[in-house]
């Protein structure tokens, strides 16, 4: 067994993107046999396409959020843990395991954290805090983060990033930079419908670097295909915001899965023309937000297109530098 994980390594090259396959763990009364085969289903239909390694999320109710009911109805799920080591062993690729921690308290956290590593081989972590200022919170996010740091078994230690925060607050480029002081190795954004406000989160985090002489941290852009009314307005409900010509665009579209793929292909065009001045090291990550087989294949597709940009981007960010030198 490596004393570190291998993302970590590839995670250095500046000139490489690094891609990613966003999914849930099954639901929690799904007995283990079956919890197998959806892994086996899921890495059948991402058989054909070259990614770097998995995302597995921790869902959260998240009621304390917002007012709104969950358009669809909250169902507990299978350790991310064991999903993930499933995962890993099934495709012998890095799976990025998320972990909520608002449940936890100290001593909690660093026994999750030695089985995760030592049962579930679980290397590459992102810590996720509580969804309201509202909740009663007795493990902050910067005491889990130290709680990994301080742990013996190198962990590889990602965060969250929220464009409509910093549309908001203006501080998330911050928020970055004393996340990785704590610890953040690479940062995992919510799916992007608003590219302007990615866009304005990144060119600050890249202005705000070159000034205090830091350097950037990987920024995985999440992105993911909507084909119907009731994922639209999950999309909304998980805290993300869909410009109103967007939602009208998808929702009048002919084919709503096809004009989601075309904006999500759209907004990545725009965010690398706005980021290209800045060396900011990039990755991608494609979900499907709900199981429905249509939404889950347009994922497999908006993966070849997004990647392909991300490529020929970066590319051309080479041959720039070749010219130079």
């Amino acid at each position: 067994m490596t004393t570190q994980s291998e993302l970590q390594t590839r995670y250095n090259d500046i000139n490489r993107g690094v891609y990613f396959i966003g999914t849930t763990p099954p639901k929690s009364d799904t007995p283990l046999d079956k919890v197998s085969e959806i892994a086996d289903k899921l890495l059948e239909r991402v058989s054909d396409i070259d990614f770097d390694g998995l995302i597995v999320y921790d869902i959260q109710d998240e009621n304390s959020r917002i007012s709104k009911p969950r358009p669809f109805p909250f169902k507990s799920t299978h350790d991310t843990r064991l999903y993930s080591s499933l995962l890993n062993k099934k495709s012998n690729h890095p799976v990025i395991t998320y972990k909520s921690v608002i449940q936890s308290n100290g001593d909690d956290f660093n026994e999750w954290a030695n089985e995760a590593w030592e049962k579930y081989g679980v290397k590459d972590v992102v810590l996720v805090g509580s969804p309201s200022k509202d909740n009663k919170v007795s493990l902050p996010l910067a005491d889990a983060y130290k709680t990994l740091v301080d742990n013996p078994h190198d962990f590889f230690i990602g965060g969250v990033t929220i464009a409509e925060r910093h549309a908001s607050k203006k501080n998330e480029h911050e928020r970055l930079i004393t996340k990785h002081k704590q610890g953040c190795s690479f940062f995992i954004s919510q799916a992007i419908y608003n590219p302007q406000a990615t866009i304005d989160l990144l060119t600050r985090y890249a202005i705000e670097c070159q000034k205090q002489g830091l350097k950037p941290q990987r920024l995985i852009l999440t992105f993911s295909p909507c084909g119907s009314k009731k994922t639209l307005e999950f999309i909304e409900w998980l805290g993300v915001n869909v410009p109103e010509a967007t939602s009208l665009r998808i929702l009048n579209a002919d084919n709503p899965l096809y004009e989601s793929i075309r904006n999500c292909v759209n907004s990545l065009q725009q965010i690398l023309d706005a980021i290209l001045p800045y060396d900011l090291p990039l990755g991608l990550n494609i979900e499907s937000l709900t199981n429905r087989k249509e939404e889950i294949d347009g994922s497999i597709l908006l993966y070849k297109l997004l990647r392909s940009k991300m490529d020929n981007f970066l590319a051309k960010k080479e041959l720039a530098a070749l010219s130079k030198s």
